[in-house]
């Protein structure tokens, strides 16, 4: 009898474990020795939990800092690592599977189709080639068109699973309260509450087969509301994929990114109006030679405030979403572009007053010197974070983190928030969603 092939799957709390409920879960021929974790801080030192991972493992499976990959798969006599998480640049994944290589294992990416789920009611995927491109404002605005043809959509989002992932494992959230009840991290109230706060129920966790069954007895379609720029976990009726003109290229340089670009039946051009004729046309450019059968589509990201008079004349201090000017690597998001339009005085460079982690997140993206990243993976950020903007000397905080700080943090300055939702240049994504309802 052929021994089992010893596997370390790498990733990041979300992608990692998805491929093993679909790839190695249940299977004889593989033993899954380990996880290695990466580019989200606090995620590792912790293991997947036994009572998660079916009937051939009688022990929690370890969550290792992927700085010891080399090490584990000497010592361990690992004979496969697998890819398993997102927004890397391609030349980075090459890196990882040369040190993989060179440690004598196979290195192995595998093909999104191979861990799609199959739906029994018809399913909209919503990717992007980047972190921060767009994703749930696009989301957003297809469940509000759904919604207007009678139809009641259900959000499945990618997984961020940070806690306890036995508890974590079927996740609805239908109110804000919900957010409270699930211990959700900044980032993860990021990309919920806005659904929530449309009326929109959203699942997430661990198992998204029984996640899927959950949304499947609410849902007259399911709307799949990506993460950073993996592929769906559901195969999609229709798959729509968000590029970015302010970030132009990345589309060909980035994993899974390019894949997801590749696969699309229609790409939506998000921030159109942000962005320079020339920017767009190169990304127009780039996106046909490698998907000249997609749908392509031009949008506007349209920006608004609730507070314009706390910004008009004020001195401010800018937040944006975390993940989007992290590993996303944007240099400024809606709340740059809110003060710019609504008149701000002068905006207060934060660096020299950060603290704690915040501090520490500033050393590792030095393009952040202008904006406070909105980061609150662990109790410990969310309290640097606070401290933070209460050190800063200004008139109010302009925040385009999705989410509402002030219900997780007490802030001892006022808060404008900053809104952002899609805004059609033609009636194209209307026309295709129309049709959509019409087929299915």
């Amino acid at each position: 009898m052929a021994s089992k092939k010893r596997i370390v799957i790498i990733g990041a709390a979300g992608r990692d474990f998805h491929n093993f409920n679909m790839l190695f879960r249940d299977n004889p021929d593989y033993e899954v020795v380990a996880f290695t974790a990466a580019q989200i801080p606090f995620i590792e030192k912790r293991t997947f939990p036994k009572e998660l991972a079916g009937k051939l493992y009688k022990a929690d499976i370890p969550i290792y800092s992927e700085e010891r990959l080399r090490s584990i798969i000497n010592k361990e006599k690992i004979d496969a690592c697998i890819m398993s998480y997102s927004d890397l640049k391609e030349s980075d994944v090459m890196h990882k599977a040369s040190l993989v290589n060179a440690a004598g294992a196979d290195f192995e990416l595998v093909a999104p189709e191979h861990t799609m789920l199959k739906s029994t009611k018809p399913v909209i995927a919503v990717c992007a080639v980047r972190t921060g491109c767009g994703k749930s404002q696009v989301s957003r605005y297809i469940a509000m068109l759904l919604k207007k043809k009678g139809k009641t959509p259900i959000v499945i989002r990618h997984p961020m699973p940070y806690g306890d992932l036995v508890k974590q494992n079927v996740q609805r959230f239908a109110t804000l309260k919900d957010l409270d009840k699930h211990k959700t991290t900044i980032e993860e109230r990021e990309d919920y509450e806005p659904h929530i706060r449309a009326g929109t129920v959203v699942y997430a966790g661990v198992d998204y087969g029984k996640i899927l069954k959950e949304a499947e007895k609410e849902a007259d379609v399911i709307i799949w509301d990506g993460g950073n720029n993996d592929a769906p976990f559901i195969k999609p009726d229709l798959f729509i994929t968000v590029a970015d003109p302010l970030r132009t290229g990345d589309e060909l340089n980035y994993y899974p990114g390019e894949t997801v670009a590749r696969m699309a039946d229609m790409i939506i051009v998000n921030k159109a109006n942000s962005a320079s004729q020339k920017e767009i046309d190169t990304l127009l450019y780039n996106l046909r030679e490698i998907n000249a059968d997609a749908n392509i589509v031009l949008a506007n990201s349209a920006i608004s405030v609730d507070s314009p008079s706390l910004i008009k004349g004020k001195s401010v201090v800018v937040v944006e979403d975390g993940p989007t000017v992290t590993h996303g690597n944007m240099k400024f998001g809606a709340a740059t572009v809110a003060v710019k339009k609504y008149g701000a005085k002068s905006v207060v460079e934060p660096v020299k007053l950060a603290v704690g982690i915040i501090k520490d997140v500033y050393k590792k993206y030095a393009h952040l010197s202008k904006i406070v990243p909105a980061v609150g993976y662990s109790p410990k950020e969310v309290n640097d974070l606070r401290n933070t903007l209460n050190r800063i000397d200004c008139d109010s905080i302009v925040s385009a983190t999705p989410t509402d700080l002030t219900r997780i943090m007490e802030l001892n300055k006022p808060v404008v928030r900053v809104y952002y939702e899609l805004e059609e240049r033609d009636n194209k994504l209307t026309n295709a969603i129309n049709a959509f309802v019409k087929k299915n």
